[in-house]
Formats: structure tokens, C-alpha cells, sequence
């Protein structure tokens, strides 16, 4: 099993991973479908299905799947672009596209929420058609959009989770107790096998730059999150935040009467200043998904900022740590919030970010194997209920409490020996299994939970 860290993380625009970037990416590929056909076509067609169409509007699925089809894709973004066409669409009925010509497409109808009908891979389910001059179908695809901005057909994912294709790997583990295997064996870390796979595949170079750019994009992040204020768009007419609390924070600075809790806030800050940008549009990094992509940076940002002898030269061992356990979790479970809840989201970014940051702060192989494993353990059972389907409430706090969660699980498991009576193997598991058996309501289509509960407008 080999999932890359630029798998896990991956550059791309707010709001969601699963239900904006996914569908994006899902329609860039049907174009690449329609250019290899032999037909000719003049018109397109896309239907939303599940938790897509549940709460397609909050999450934008629908402004993003249309772009898609225009030809725009996460990682190259352009926002100003994209407005400009997204009018010319909306004022035409067109898309235009140098290669497939003109192709009839109206938003109100060519656009459609499927409230009724599911599709059976995956609660993130969607189908793209293209039509002829009659406008009869003679293109159709399905695709699902898995978590973390993966997308997948309904052939792919018949097919097996297992398959990987490319070089082979030294250290390929599908599990918790495979890679502690491995480490004990080879006397590497986690960090060590992980970099010894990845640059198997992709070169040292590219490992290396890679990982530079995806800090990068973390951290501006972060910065643009602390000094922006205003209200979030959507309609729930939610305050920014972050930009207040750190200037308070910063303001408090060198006063004794400072109580030592406070150290919370500087964790939360960060994670809500990404989320918060998320929330708005901006660029992120999926880590492992945009619901959940505050912790990880948050928690890497406290280690740098706020941690005795942190260093920048141990930003790569963190990235690549988080990545393996990431990797294991999507594998033997889920990290999207529609199959499993936000347990699944915002669980598994604090057990990536208590792996990392325990790598970091010289915890052995099984220590690091304790703290992703107390992370997870307790997100057990969280819902996924956004008020309105926005990507704001309870979204953007929980990822500041995900990440103090994630920073003490780190400091537990460094004050033991490793040892401990839960494997991650298990945790992830009852993870699967209680997202399994989660109610439909709280696995992120706003039906249930606070979503209900809370007047949204």
C-alpha cells in the first residue's frame, strides 16, 4: 500500500475537499473522457447525489463542478478567472472550451440536485453526461469523490481499494502493527521508511520541494487567517475571529498575569485562522481533508513558534510521519465526513498531527504509534452536522480543539514508554465500524445534529 504525502496534502481551494476540489477534479476528468471519444458533442449535463446534494449549495459542489467542466482545477486556481467565466456561463448557457467547442450548458437546468436518487459506491456520489445536437446522453460517468479531494469512477472503485500502481516501495505496510514491524527490523522511523517509499516513487528532489511548497501554502494560510477580519460568506453571517484573538494574544505578551491555559488559545488561533480562510474560498491544503485542514498546520505551527529547541529542519519528518498515518487510516477506514463523520475528518488530522509532532520531539516508533492512537481514540463518534452545510459551524472551532487535543496526545504518549492496551489497528477499525453504523443524519447532509438545531439564517 503506498499513498503519497502529496496524496494526503494536496494545494487547493476552500470550501471542502470532498464536495468542492472533488467534484472539480471529477469534471476536469470527464473532460479528458469527452476528448478522447470518438463522438461529437454539443451540450453538458451533471446530477449531485448524497451528501453532494444535501449540502452541495454550502459547500459550493455546484459553482465547483460547473468550473470543473470549464476547465479549472484545484491546484492552478485562478479566482478572478474564474468569477469572469462562471458570469459568462450563467449569462449564455455556454461552455466554452478551446479543444470541445461550444457545449450547451444551463446552470438552472443542466444542473441538478438529486435529492432522491443514491448512488450505491459512496454517499459523495455524482454523474457527468455529455449530450448530442438532440441533447440525448451519449456520454455518462460516474464518479465519487472519497475524501480529501480523491476522486474515484464507479469502475475504480469496484475494482479494490488495494491497487497501486508504480515502482516498488521498501517499506510497503498496510498497518499499524506492519509498520512498527518494519521499524523495529530496519531501525528506521516512521519519518525514515516513509521517506525511503516516497522518494521511490517520486525522487529526493521532488520530495524535497514538495514538502517546502506544502508548508508554504500551510503557513501563509495561517498568516492571511490572522489578519482578516470581517463575515464569512454563506448566509450564517459568521465573524471571523482569529485576526481578534491573536491581536489580543499578541497584545498579552510579556505580562505575568498571564494564566498558562492560554497556550490553548495560540493553538486554536491557528487552526481557525486556516479554517476560517477556508471557509471563505481561499487557498489550502487538504490535511487530510479542507473540513480538518487546521489541525495539522496549527499543531505544526505550535511546535515552531511556542516548543524549546523546534526546528525548521524537522518540518519534512513531520509532514511525512502525518502522511503514514494518514495513509493507514484512509486505507483500513475513511477520512471523508459523508461515509463516516467528522471522526473521520477532523479525528484523523489530530492523530496525524499528534504522529508528527511526536516524531519531532524524539518519540520512538511506538510512542508515535500511542499518540496517533489517543488522538483518534478520542474523536470517536463525532458527528458531521454543519449548520447549513457550511464548513463554519462546528467546523472551525473544532479544528483549534482538534489540535490541543493532538498536541496532548503527543505529550502522553511521550511521557510513556509506548506501550498502551489500544492499537491504532483497532481504533482505526471501530472508527470504520462506527462510521458504518452512524445515522445518515450526522454524516455530513445536514439533516440532523446541529444542523437542525440552530437557526441558520
Amino acid at each position: 500500500m503506498f499513498l503519497s504525502v502529496f496524496d494526503m496534502f494536496k494545494v487547493g481551494i476552500g470550501p471542502s475537499s470532498s464536495h468542492t476540489m472533488g467534484p472539480m477534479v471529477a469534471a476536469a476528468r470527464f473532460l479528458e473522457v469527452m476528448r478522447a471519444s470518438p463522438f461529437n458533442f454539443a451540450g453538458l449535463r451533471a446530477s449531485l447525489h448524497g451528501s453532494l446534494a444535501f449540502t452541495g449549495v454550502g459547500h459550493a459542489t455546484d459553482r465547483a463542478t460547473i468550473l470543473g467542466l470549464a476547465g479549472f482545477t484545484p491546484h492552478d486556481y485562478d479566482h478572478q478567472k474564474a468569477e469572469a467565466v462562471l458570469a459568462q456561463i450563467h449569462g449564455t448557457g455556454q461552455i466554452i472550451l478551446p479543444d470541445l467547442g461550444t457545449l450547451k450548458f444551463a446552470p438552472k437546468t443542466d444542473m441538478i440536485f438529486d435529492y432522491e436518487t443514491k448512488l450505491t459506491g459512496h454517499a459523495n456520489g455524482m454523474m457527468l453526461m455529455a449530450t448530442d445536437a438532440q441533447g440525448d446522453v451519449t456520454l455518462r460517468e460516474t464518479y465519487y469523490s472519497i475524501g480529501g479531494g480523491f476522486v474515484m469512477t464507479e469502475a475504480e472503485l469496484a475494482s479494490g481499494k488495494g491497487t497501486d500502481e508504480g515502482a516498488p516501495i521498501p517499506f510497503p505496510f498496510k498497518s499499524a502493527a506492519e509498520m512498527l514491524e518494519m521499524a523495529d527490523s530496519s531501525g528506521k522511523t516512521i519519518a525514515q521508511m516513509k521517506r525511503a517509499n516516497e522518494e521511490a516513487r517520486g525522487g529526493a528532489i521532488h520530495l524535497r520541494d514538495g514538502t517546502k511548497r506544502l508548508w508554504q501554502v500551510m503557513n501563509d494560510c495561517i498568516n492571511r487567517g490572522l489578519e482578516t477580519d470581517g463575515i464569512l460568506p454563506g448566509g450564517l453571517n459568521v465573524k471571523r475571529r482569529a485576526k481578534g484573538i491573536h491581536d489580543a494574544l499578541l497584545a498579552e505578551r510579556g505580562q505575568n498575569h498571564r494564566a498558562p491555559h492560554t497556550i490553548n488559545d495560540w493553538m486554536s488561533v491557528y487552526a481557525m485562522a486556516v479554517n476560517e480562510e477556508n471557509a471563505a474560498g481561499g487557498q489550502v491544503v487538504t490535511a487530510p481533508t479542507n473540513g480538518a485542514a487546521g489541525v495539522m498546520p496549527a499543531t505544526l505551527r505550535y511546535y515552531l513558534d511556542h516548543v524549546p529547541g523546534a526546528s525548521q529542519s524537522h518540518i519534512e519528518d513531520f509532514l511525512l510521519t502525518a502522511a503514514a498515518i494518514g495513509g493507514l487510516v484512509k486505507f483500513n477506514a475513511s477520512i471523508s465526513g459523508a461515509e463516516a463523520g467528522c471522526q473521520a475528518e477532523v479525528g484523523s488530522a489530530a492523530a496525524m498531527s499528534a504522529a508528527g509532532l511526536c516524531a519531532v520531539m524524539g518519540g520512538s516508533p511506538a510512542q508515535i504509534e500511542n499518540a496517533a492512537e489517543i488522538a483518534l481514540e478520542h474523536h470517536l463518534g463525532m458527528t458531521c452536522d454543519p449548520v447549513r452545510g457550511l464548513v463554519q459551524v462546528p467546523c472551525i472551532e473544532r479544528n483549534g480543539l482538534g489540535a490541543i487535543k493532538a498536541v496532548s496526545a503527543a505529550s502522553l504518549a511521550l511521557r510513556g514508554d509506548g506501550t498502551h492496551l489500544v492499537p491504532l489497528d483497532a481504533c482505526i477499525e471501530t472508527m470504520r465500524q462506527t462510521g458504518a453504523d452512524m445515522s445518515e443524519k450526522y454524516k455530513e447532509t445536514s439533516l440532523g445534529g446541529l444542523a437542525v438545531n440552530v437557526p441558520n439564517c
